[in-house]
């Protein structure tokens, strides 16, 4: 007997890596309804193939996602392993500041996957990054607000937990962050010298996107490593290319 579809929502949905997992879970019959909640509509949804699984709720202010997500899980409790996404993230010039960019990526992030736990929510799936514990990193405010999202779903144990830490996100962005075209510029160069290398300084935003539904897939299965699993650059580049064959 098949197993039913897995039901998922996604935070950060129409952000570079949000929208590729978005597109991912949409992709495979083993995921059902994809419920995003979002500032502005995801441009799946204007895509008559990859709409059709697609709830796309549209909410401008950021104060309601989370009872919005509450209202998603109690419409369907029995869903299969219901699983939430998290890849949101701002920048500082973005959010106009840290203390902004804070309550973004560090609270928020905080306040979902409190309610995902409350709600009896089995799978979270949280885009972080790589090297925010390094002795040169960690004092960083960018670290601090990654490596505190991190420990906060530690502390929540979910049954199954999967943190992606990509390296330099590589795709086009809306609106680039400062300095990243120079950062992409010196990791092409060295893919001109080694693949190996490349994969291990940036991976493509539709690698990481498609790592995140795998893991998520396998975790489905009772395939995941570990409880606690964390997928690094080498495991996204496996998970999201190397065995990607759906």
């Amino acid at each position: 007997m098949a197993a039913a579809p897995i039901t998922s929502a996604i935070f950060g949905a129409t952000g570079l890596v949000g929208a590729h997992i978005v597109t991912s879970l949409l992709s495979l019959d083993a995921f059902g309804t994809v419920h995003t909640i979002t500032r502005r509509t995801p441009k799946q949804a204007s895509d008559a193939a990859l709409s059709k699984k697609l709830d796309a709720i549209v909410e401008k202010d950021t104060e309601q996602w989370v009872p919005k997500l509450n209202e998603v899980l109690k419409a369907d409790p029995k869903a299969a392993l219901p699983a939430v996404f998290s890849a949101l993230g701002t920048t500082r010039v973005a959010a106009g500041g840290i203390a902004n960019q804070w309550k973004i990526d560090h609270d928020l992030n905080v306040e979902i996957a409190r309610a995902a736990k409350a709600a009896g929510v089995k799978t979270f799936v949280f885009v972080s990054s790589a090297g925010t514990r390094s002795l040169a990193a960690r004092w960083l405010p960018y670290s601090k607000m990654k490596n505190g999202v991190e420990d906060t779903i530690k502390e929540l144990d979910f049954e199954q937990t999967i943190i992606l830490q990509p390296g330099l996100i590589l795709g086009d962005r809306e609106v680039e962050h400062q300095g990243a075209g120079a950062f992409k510029a010196l990791v092409k160069g060295v893919g001109s010298v080694s693949k190996s290398w490349h994969d291990s300084l940036g991976q493509e935003a539709e690698v990481i996107g498609r790592a995140a539904t795998h893991a998520a897939l396998l975790a489905s299965q009772g395939k995941a490593p570990s409880k606690y699993w964390i997928v690094d650059t080498a495991a996204i580049i496996k998970l999201g290319r190397d065995e990607w064959k759906f």
